[in-house]
């Protein structure tokens, strides 16, 4: 649980890109370039990640993946030129591809045929303090509310990089029985061979594209939505960061409500009603300009993209299930939508507002219909 506390190290990259922005007076778009190349790495490194861990393990990846995030956070001590965060962010990416591809695998490990999907639920909540505490421990560090030492908001990376290192400690000496893998030798090549012929499958294909939407909305919310505060109401950065930190709640809230929820209605109901909260807060965001519009629509949002990804991705593995392994390493490199869709918002930004960005956005949840109508 305290490494899918680390997984949700990487959402501190849309509060971080704000606060990047504001001190190295950066325009929209080369801001936005920070969530962007975090989620980049996803699209090179989650195939080849599923070939390290039948080459050494589970666990030894996990550690891995830890310890390259650990020396990503370690590096924004030392300042914070572009040079240095954009190293840092791309570390944090590659680290968190790591850690995404192979920390799942290793509960069911350890889990050995128990009840792993309300495991797996609980590490998505522990997952999701880790995201809404980031903009906070920012905040507070920015206005000295804790002791920053001289560090303000980038206090941040050192109070994370040390639970990462208290969990890459734990977790290696924890003693985890694994199975050898039956194809260890798997060239990287025929990997990412045998995931890209599954877009072949039509139905494969929309969900692929369904997560990209999932991830460029939920990346794209929590770097965006505090800038529209800024933008509309006037407020300070220290003050708008609660926005990041609103979605974030909200998110959680809906993986645990939507668990129950699916037990009741279909899939098919539940991501309708899921898109007609996402369609909502696009309005809101679009055209809202008091605290109660906009913080409603970053509410609905949370709520309403909270379980897009698992709706896609048990879709996709029910649509090719002799090919579980490889539907699942594709729907990883899904996530690549986190590197698109900011880039995009920061153009769009730069030219029209915040609403440009809100338009972009937009569009991943027009497909998300037009995928719950093919559904």
């Amino acid at each position: 649980m305290l490494c899918f506390f680390a997984m949700g190290f990487v959402d501190l990259v849309g509060i971080a890109s704000n606060y990047v922005k504001e001190d190295l007076d950066l325009s929209d778009s080369m801001a936005n370039m920070f969530p962007s190349l975090v989620f980049f790495w996803f699209l090179i490194f989650s195939v080849p990640t599923s070939i390290l861990m039948n080459k050494i393990g589970r666990k030894k990846t996990v550690v891995l993946s830890l310890l390259v995030t650990i020396i990503s956070l370690l590096l924004p001590i030392f300042g914070e030129s572009f040079e240095i965060m954009l190293v840092s962010f791309s570390l944090l990416g590659i680290g968190n591809a790591l850690m995404q591809t192979s920390l799942n695998p290793l509960v069911a490990t350890v889990m050995k045929g128990g009840n792993l999907a309300s495991t797996l639920t609980f590490g998505q909540f522990v997952k999701a303090i880790a995201s809404f505490m980031a903009p906070y421990i920012a905040m507070w560090g920015a206005e000295a509310s804790i002791p920053s030492f001289g560090l303000e908001w980038r206090v941040l990376f050192p109070t994370y990089m040390i639970i990462g290192m208290m969990a890459t400690v734990l977790l290696f000496s924890t003693k985890i029985e694994e199975e050898k893998a039956d194809n260890k030798n798997e060239s990287i090549g025929k990997a990412f061979t045998d995931a890209v012929k599954l877009l072949g499958n039509p139905l494969v294909l929309l969900c692929f594209l369904g997560i990209m939407c999932h991830v460029g909305i939920d990346v794209g919310t929590n770097t965006t939505a505090p800038k529209i505060l800024m933008e509309r109401l006037g407020m300070t950065l220290n003050e708008a960061a609660f926005a990041t930190s609103l979605y974030f709640i909200f998110r959680t809230i809906g993986c645990f409500t939507g668990s129950i929820i699916l037990q009741k209605i279909s899939n098919r109901t539940f991501l309708l009603i899921s898109v007609i909260l996402m369609v909502l807060s696009m309005v809101g965001m679009f055209i809202g300009t008091e605290k109660w519009i906009l913080y409603t629509a970053i509410a609905l949002v949370g709520y309403g993209n909270s379980n897009v990804f698992s709706l896609c991705f048990a879709k996709a593995m029910d649509a090719v299930p002799e090919k579980q392994n490889e539907v699942s390493g594709l729907m990883i490199m899904g996530l690549f939508g986190g590197t698109i869709f900011p880039l995009l918002m920061g153009f769009a930004s730069d030219a029209m507002g915040q609403a440009g960005a809100v338009t972009v956005m937009a569009c991943g949840v027009v497909y998300l219909f037009f995928f719950w109508m093919k559904k």
